[in-house]
């Protein structure tokens, strides 16, 4: 599925809004609490609040990167295109988490697109301040350093699994991947809800296969599913599927 970004409607918040909502963001979680006075100010005032409708693109794969963007509320895919237009989900994302930084730090073009799952609100803040202050700041240096880092470790053991697993291990492992990101709410249901396509798309195997192995793990009572709600009722179960394989 292609996008365009500039048929994307975005909504920029008014400025009282913004900066309260940065200054929450830096008293309670990181980087922003690694930052002098001055740098925050500086990035507080470059930067804006944007926020996307559910499916709405955020960038394209192509798109130039110019800026960072950090997850303030909601959740997002990151896909990449492959043969005849099927999507592959590379990474999701979710509150307070970066997206599409990588092409910022490479000065390259996004390599990936990136969409909203539901309704999301963005910081953007333009690529000029984050180098200047990244050349002032050794610790936010070493925050982005990590977590690009931890995002190479898990790319690389998907990109390993999802090639040498069997359907069924497939998505077992893309279930508990969804438990690990986002949790629970309601007891056992996954606080996110996937379609069948994007399920599939997780899991690299077609849809058809999706709707099929998560009907065998219903029949199994290792899943309940209700619409886009899937509940886990056997975590053993499905990490024991997931580790053979």
């Amino acid at each position: 599925m292609l996008y365009n970004t500039k048929t994307a409607m975005r909504m920029t918040i008014d400025i009282s809004h913004l900066q309260a909502t940065v200054i929450a963001i830096k008293k309670t979680t990181p980087p922003f609490d690694v930052l002098t006075d001055k740098e925050f100010e500086l990035m507080k005032d470059a930067h804006e609040v944007r926020q996307y409708k559910q499916n709405e693109i955020i960038y394209n794969e192509g798109d130039a990167a110019n800026g960072l963007c950090m997850l303030l509320s909601g959740k997002v895919k990151i896909f990449k295109l492959g043969i005849g237009g099927r999507e592959q989900i590379v990474k999701l994302a979710k509150a307070n988490e970066f997206i599409g930084y990588r092409a910022v730090i490479a000065d390259e073009c996004h390599s990936a697109a990136a969409v909203a799952l539901e309704e999301c609100r963005i910081a953007f803040i333009p690529k000029e301040i984050l180098r200047q202050v990244l050349s002032q700041n050794n610790q936010l240096c070493q925050y982005l350093i990590k977590s690009l880092a931890a995002e190479l470790r898990f790319s690389r053991y998907r990109s390993v699994t999802l090639s040498q697993k069997q359907l069924r291990g497939r998505l077992a492992e893309s279930l508990l991947v969804l438990r690990d990101k986002y949790g629970y709410v309601h007891g056992n249901t996954l606080n996110v809800n996937l379609s069948r396509e994007d399920m599939a798309n997780l899991s690299n195997m077609s849809t058809s296969n999706a709707i099929r192995t998560l009907s065998n793990f219903v029949s199994e009572n290792l899943i309940a599913v209700q619409g886009r709600q899937i509940s886990i009722l056997n975590e053993p179960s499905l990490e024991r599927i997931s580790q053979l394989g």
